[in-house]
């Protein structure tokens, strides 16, 4: 009987959070507004899987949640890229747990614990389903969204992603970090492996993004996933490297713009029978 009651509970927030959807507006900002950015844009901070995530809001249009890379904030997206992307889409910025503004706690990081903290998100919110971009470590958070909460993502931009995390946190691994923090986000990457037999069942629209050039991930993982799954884009940048989106902002926008309003899916033909030039049916 719990088992059936809290069944009954789930399914109403999901029933609830979809008919908001539907006549849904800008979203109204919630928790605390705790300052702003450079440009003016208010920072909130609101309880969410057990943490305080920050976050802004910036544009108007379907919502469009961005997750940055490691040792990244919400700030570091390129100027260029907010300001297109913010023009069709209303923006959900966040900083990723342990980072910048968004508080931590003592769970072991993995990246279901950080695709909880986006829906933890976009729950008090109020946002049943968004476009989700993910650079990086945001690309790898992306992926673990579609494969454990599909029906609360819409189109997803997979931005210098891999399927191995062992090798990015061996070749970052060298670099000497010492911030505790970023050290444990390196641990949860060591341990990730995408789960190539998940890849059919995803129904998703996904864009996959990568540089030709890049040093930290490489190519190879972007070509592999979007070769195993049906209707992805793939768009490599020629001589681009992990930086990408600095490197070419604007045709970085346009790209991600170009997939996300596109209609990229055709109906089936309607069922036609065989027919004589007469008009007559054939038989088979």
């Amino acid at each position: 009987m719990k088992r059936i009651i809290a069944f009954g509970v789930s399914l109403a927030v999901v029933l609830a959070l979809l008919a908001a959807s539907v006549s849904a507006g800008p979203i109204v900002p919630v928790g605390a507004a705790i300052g702003a950015d450079k440009q003016g844009n208010s920072i909130y901070r609101v309880r969410a899987n057990g943490i305080e995530i920050a976050y802004k809001l910036i544009g108007q249009g379907d919502p469009l949640v961005m997750l940055m890379g490691l040792g990244g904030t919400m700030e570091r997206w390129p100027e260029a890229v907010v300001a297109l992307l913010s023009k069709q889409y209303q923006l959900i910025l966040l900083d990723n747990r342990g980072m910048g503004l968004t508080t931590v706690n003592d769970e072991t990081f993995s990246y279901k614990l950080f695709a909880d903290d986006v829906v933890g998100l976009l729950d008090a919110l109020g946002v049943a389903k968004a476009n989700v971009l993910g650079f990086s470590l945001g690309s790898t958070m992306t992926q673990e969204l579609l494969y454990a909460y599909p029906q609360r993502v819409n189109k997803a931009v997979i931005y210098a992603t891999s399927v191995d995390g062992s090798r990015v946190a061996k070749v970052l691994g060298g670099l000497k970090i010492t911030d505790p923090i970023i050290l444990r986000y390196l641990e949860a990457t060591s341990r990730w492996k995408t789960p190539m037999e998940k890849l059919p069942g995803i129904t998703n629209p996904v864009l996959f993004l990568v540089g030709t050039a890049d040093a930290v991930v490489g190519p190879e993982s972007s070509k592999l996933l979007a070769a195993a799954l049906p209707g992805a884009w793939l768009v490599q940048f020629t001589n681009a490297t992990h930086e990408l989106m600095f490197e070419a902002p604007t045709a970085f926008a346009q790209t991600v713009l170009a997939f996300l309003t596109i209609d990229a899916t055709i109906s089936p033909p309607a069922a036609t029978t065989n027919a004589s030039p007469s008009g007559h049916q054939e038989q088979p």
